[in-house]
C-alpha cells in the first residue's frame, strides 16, 4: 500500500520547515496508523478457525459478562493465559473502567495489555481504495458484509505480524513537475497471519449486524 502528501513550498518555508514535518505526522497518525489497523482486524477477523461470538454488548455489564464467556474458551482451549491482549471499543473498555468495582478490576487485570480501538477501525471485512478513478482519496472503508467488531483478545504468541518492506522518498519542489511543492511518498508492505496450531489463541465478538 502506497500513499503521498504534498505541501506547497512556499507554506514550508514561512513556517520554517515545520509545516511538512507537520504533515509528515499526520499523514501517519490519520492514514497510515489507521489503514494498518484496519487491515489487521480484517486479516485476522476472516480466518476460519479462531474461536468467534456473536451478540449484543451495549452496556459495561454485557461486555464483562462477554469477556469472562471468552476467558473462559480460551481457558478450556489451553490458551497460556500470560500474554493475552484485549482490543475493544473505547465506548465498551471505558465503560468497564467506569464501573470502578472489584469484579471490573479483577476481569481487566486479567490482561497483560488493553488497547482501545476506534469502531472505525474494527471491522470484519475491509475495502482498500485503490486510488485510481472513482477511488481518488484511497484509505479504506467498510465492506458492505462487513460487521463492527465489540472487541478482540489475541494471545501474542499466536499471530505473525511484521513488514516485510518500507519505503518513504521525498520529492523536493525543485524536482516537482506538477506543482511548487515538496511531496512525501509512503509505501508499506507486511505480512498479517496466524500460526495454524494457534488459532484458539484469537477471540473475536461481532455484532449481530
Amino acid at each position: 500500500r502506497g500513499t503521498k502528501i504534498s505541501v506547497d513550498v512556499m507554506d514550508n518555508e514561512e513556517s520554517r520547515n515545520l509545516a511538512f514535518g507537520m504533515a509528515g505526522a499526520t499523514l501517519m497518525r490519520e492514514k497510515v496508523a489507521p489503514e494498518a489497523d484496519a487491515f489487521t482486524f480484517a486479516t485476522l477477523a476472516a480466518l476460519e478457525n479462531i474461536s468467534k461470538a456473536t451478540g449484543t454488548v451495549e452496556n459495561a455489564t454485557q461486555f464483562l459478562d462477554a469477556l469472562l464467556t471468552a476467558w473462559s474458551k480460551m481457558d478450556e482451549d489451553e490458551v497460556p493465559e500470560e500474554g493475552r491482549i484485549l482490543y475493544a471499543t473505547p465506548t465498551l473498555l471505558n465503560g468497564v473502567m467506569a464501573l470502578d468495582t472489584t469484579k471490573s478490576r479483577e476481569i481487566l487485570n486479567c490482561f497483560s495489555v488493553k488497547r482501545k480501538v476506534p469502531q472505525s477501525r474494527f471491522y470484519t471485512a475491509i475495502d482498500l481504495l485503490s486510488g485510481k478513478t472513482g477511488e481518488e482519496a484511497g484509505h479504506y472503508k467498510k465492506n458492505a458484509t462487513a460487521k463492527d467488531i465489540n472487541f478482540m483478545i489475541i494471545h501474542k504468541t499466536a499471530v505473525m505480524k511484521y513488514d516485510k518492506h518500507v519505503a518513504h522518498d521525498i520529492i523536493p519542489a525543485s524536482m516537482n513537475a506538477d506543482a511548487d511543492a515538496d511531496i512525501l511518498k509512503y509505501r508499506k508492505y507486511g505480512l498479517v497471519d496466524v500460526y495454524k496450531n494457534k488459532c484458539a489463541g484469537i477471540f473475536m465478538c461481532t455484532k449481530a449486524k
